[in-house]
């Protein structure tokens, strides 16, 4: 895929050094976490939605887990990295962002047990939050708006891939799955959880390595950031760490795969942690 953008001078984030709270206009108080091992989500957003209720006894749950099933059981080191030489070549569809959002109406995310509005308005409504929270950070704006088109992966033009191919959380492959993982003990059915080159710790990686060098499990995050790096992106580093980790859970609620962190990623996970 490629997404056409007109080209804009972005705004480029700045780091502030502080001891206090994040606060947003919304009304959220984020807690700052100097160790970087996860923050405070609040129970709904802005729009008075629940965030990440897996539990609840109900038939919608009950799907939700189905699909973790099968995603955990099938999302292998060697299963992402053969996606992310196919897709990574970007052949498939020309597009621009508007009638890719459009094409996002065509699509459910069967992994998500909250979420009961369309895709488009998702994405209209994260990027309006952005912009209503950060004014002056419009390369957060598009961030918000674009961080989900990789959805469309579902779509025959795109491959027409199965749900658990595609969206649910992400998380690192060729080293332990961690039991932070929403639905972990499904992971017990992954073949690579019996590979003794990927089921320590540190697997493959070294401490430190940084997350851009991790292979993480394919999906929407990773089709997107494949598409932005892909067509030379003018959005900063902090907008990539954003798409490709949205849906890395523990990453930034429990601080799960800090050895992996780069002095780069700690930077970028304030971002991260504001976006979500």
């Amino acid at each position: 895929m490629v997404v056409l953008i007109e080209q804009s001078e972005l705004t480029r984030p700045q780091a502030e050094e502080n001891n206090d709270d994040l606060v947003l206009d919304g009304g959220f108080s984020l807690l700052k976490s100097p160790s970087h091992v996860g923050f405070t989500v609040p129970d709904i957003n802005s729009y008075g939605h629940s965030f990440r209720n897996y539990y609840d006894e109900s038939e919608r749950n009950k799907s939700v887990e189905e699909l973790y099933r099968q995603q955990h059981t099938n999302q292998t080191y060697e299963f992402a990295k053969k996606m992310r030489e196919e897709y990574g070549k970007l052949n498939k569809v020309e597009v621009g962002i508007w009638e890719c959002c459009e094409m996002l109406d065509k699509i459910v995310d069967a992994s998500d047990p909250d979420l009961e509005e369309s895709q488009i308005q998702h994405a209209l409504q994260t990027a309006e939050a952005a912009r209503n929270d950060y004014p002056n950070e419009d390369w957060l704006h598009l961030t918000a708006l674009i961080h989900d088109l990789g959805k469309v992966l579902l779509l025959p033009s795109f491959g027409g891939l199965p749900q658990w191919a595609v969206v649910g959380d992400s998380f690192p492959l060729g080293c332990a799955f961690h039991e932070a993982n929403t639905h972990f003990k499904y992971f017990k059915d992954n073949p690579d959880s019996n590979n003794p080159a990927y089921n320590t710790k540190k697997g493959i990686y070294d401490e430190g390595c940084g997350l851009d060098n991790v292979m993480m499990s394919w999906g929407h995050d990773e089709y997107m950031y494949l598409v932005t790096k892909g067509n030379n992106t003018t959005l900063p580093s902090e907008a990539l760490f954003i798409i490709r980790y949205h849906s890395f859970h523990p990453l930034y609620q429990t601080g799960a795969y800090k050895h992996l962190y780069s002095e780069e990623d700690v930077k970028n996970l304030k971002w991260l942690e504001i976006f979500q």
